[in-house]
């Protein structure tokens, strides 16, 4: 038996919300541990709920050290302190590159692909601002008041 779409907005029975939040919540860090077996993946999600409290899942070690993980992976500093002011120059020669990539893959799913191949890890640039523009898509569509 198919389930029908749920639709993505707040539940206002506390309830209900209550009773939904810790059903899938349990289902998210089943998947969580799941995919961690499966694929061999180092996971670490953090849940703060409605009231306070917090649940969290470290799938190898601890959260501390999946979280100096992430810091080190991230390029932050281990004080916390992220240092990447880029002198005026450097940063317009970023902007720059940004720029011609965003141009040249506009160019390329168009269909205009004259002498333009792409690099892996342009292409793959590419898809990561895609994803970014969906999800920020998606939640504009969200906002906008539906007629019933």
């Amino acid at each position: 038996m198919a389930r029908g779409k749920v639709q993505l907005r707040r539940i206002e029975n506390p309830v209900h919300r209550q009773v939904t939040f810790c059903k899938r919540r349990a289902g998210l860090l089943k998947k969580a541990r799941e995919l961690s077996v499966l694929c061999d993946a180092d996971i670490g999600i953090i849940i703060f709920s409605a009231h306070g409290k917090l649940y969290d899942l470290a799938t190898t070690g601890t959260m501390e050290e999946l979280i100096e993980r992430y810091k080190s992976a991230s390029g932050e500093q281990a004080n916390g302190c992220v240092d990447q002011r880029l002198d005026p120059k450097q940063e317009a020669m970023v902007l720059k590159q940004e720029i011609n990539l965003l141009h040249k893959g506009l160019r390329y799913i168009y269909g205009n692909r004259a002498n333009e191949d792409m690099t892996v890890e342009e292409l793959n640039a590419l898809e990561r601002y895609l994803e970014i523009w969906m999800y920020n898509i998606r939640s504009a569509k969200e906002k906008v008041p539906t007629v019933d």
